[in-house]
């Protein structure tokens, strides 16, 4: 909050979402705090503008128009942003090891989002590279499995796609879904990139299996676990839901946590 919103709140007179005094005063065209600065990032999925500020990276979309990118981000982060002449070496590293996978010491700007699309987004930055979850089990790993709709919501309104891997989400029933850095083909794409194959999930699901059990220690995981993709073909079992793998005797892995997979209540 800034030093306009704290004089506004300490008089009583602004009771809006944070980020709405400045929102305000962009859109009559007078002067808001300093900008953010955009540049351009080559992704595994195409080439994307990105945004930087105070508080770290604030935005990463698809390439367009820049006034596009720059009336967007104004809708979205509540401020202007200005074209920088270049992405700075530090920044251009950092973005680097993001896309790749390795989030420590990237510093991400979730200022201003609701606490909900924090959570969600926070959550979604745990999934490992080269592994997939649902949208239920985001909701349930934030404690609220009934909200599933609002986490795709929240992913679909992602400002920092590729940084934070909404690509690893897909939908409860095993398909793909969509993707907020480009739809289901530049999903698809980043998917291959961090060695998932598609169509491989896109058969799993048609099949209807969620889950993946292992003969030899009775554990069963989500099917791109770094754990079951050690077991042999001839010892995985598959499974349609937890209830069918639990029945079985199998208990679901400590790592993945497929019980908050399929939001069903289980475990």
């Amino acid at each position: 909050m800034d030093v306009l919103e704290a004089d506004l709140r300490a008089l009583g007179l602004l009771r809006a979402p944070e980020g709405f005094a400045k929102r305000v005063l962009v859109a009559v065209g007078l002067p808001a705090p300093a900008s953010d600065a955009y540049g351009e990032l080559e992704t595994p999925a195409g080439r994307f503008h990105v945004a930087w500020g105070a508080a770290g990276i604030s935005a990463v979309r698809r390439v367009g128009a820049p006034e596009d990118f720059e009336r967007w981000f104004v809708e979205r982060r509540g401020r202007p942003v200005a074209r920088a002449a270049e992405v700075p070496t530090r920044l251009l590293a950092q973005l680097a090891a993001g896309t790749a996978g390795r989030s420590r010491g990237l510093r991400l700007d979730l200022t201003g989002l609701r606490p909900f699309e924090r959570d969600v987004l926070r959550k979604t930055l745990e999934i490992p590279r080269g592994e997939v979850r649902t949208y239920a089990w985001v909701a349930r790993e934030i404690g609220r499995p009934r909200a599933l709709r609002a986490v795709g919501t929240a992913l679909g309104r992602n400002p920092l796609p590729v940084l934070i891997p909404c690509h690893r989400v897909i939908r409860t029933d095993g398909t793909l879904g969509e993707y907020s850095g480009g739809g289901t083909e530049a999903k698809r794409a980043m998917l291959r990139w961090e060695g998932v194959d598609p169509a491989w999930l896109e058969h799993l699901a048609a099949a209807g299996t969620r889950f993946v059990g292992s003969r030899g220690t009775g554990v069963f995981c989500m099917p791109t676990c770094r754990h079951v993709r050690r077991v042999q073909a001839a010892n995985r079992v598959p499974f349609h839901d937890e209830r069918e793998a639990m029945g079985a005797g199998f208990r679901p892995c400590a790592t993945c946590r497929p019980v908050a997979a399929t939001g069903s209540g289980a475990g």
